[in-house]
């Protein structure tokens, strides 16, 4: 609900200043952050750090989850003919096995989001930089990010991707 609430006000911000200007020229520019985001070298390199980093610990999961399914195969062939409390025994363990699978499933899943989040608040602070630069330089009124349509000829996002693949000075 929120997200339509902010729409509404940019869209209403828009009209205001277009009626309060009446004959003025505006310069108004438009950057699609998903595109900055998918495009943009830091953002591939960012891809490519976390993939890096996480791969280890993605294969170790998909073996734990390979041991687990096995082990439950076999708890399911051998099952009819174990005695009650063997039966038991090795259900608790694979019980056990799966909760672990599933606790270092979610863990990994959070550790990844939570990298991915921090990977990508860089990108877009880079990118927010960029685009006040860019629009200082080249003197807009206003840039909008992430609208429902927006004209073609009011595009800047290959500008922004342009100049955040340029490196940055140190």
């Amino acid at each position: 609900m929120n997200h339509y609430v902010r729409r509404l006000a940019l869209l209403l911000m828009a009209g205001f200043c277009w009626t309060s200007v009446h004959a003025q020229d505006i310069k108004i520019g438009f950057v699609s952050t998903d595109r900055v985001i998918r495009e943009a070298a830091q953002a591939k390199a960012a891809t490519a750090k976390l993939e890096q980093e996480f791969s280890k610990r993605e294969k170790d999961l998909a073996d734990m989850a390979a041991s687990v399914k096995a082990a439950a195969a076999k708890f399911e062939r051998e099952a009819p003919t174990l005695p009650e409390a063997q039966r038991l025994a090795q259900q608790k363990q694979l019980i056990a096995q799966d909760r672990d699978f599933q606790r270092e499933q979610r863990e990994f899943r959070e550790d990844l989001n939570s990298r991915k989040n921090d990977e990508l608040q860089q990108v877009i602070e880079r990118a927010n930089r960029v685009i006040k630069e860019i629009a200082a330089a080249e003197k807009y009124d206003i840039i909008f990010q992430d609208v429902v349509y927006i004209n073609p000829k009011h595009d800047m996002t290959d500008k922004v991707i342009k100049a955040l693949n340029v490196p940055a000075a140190k």
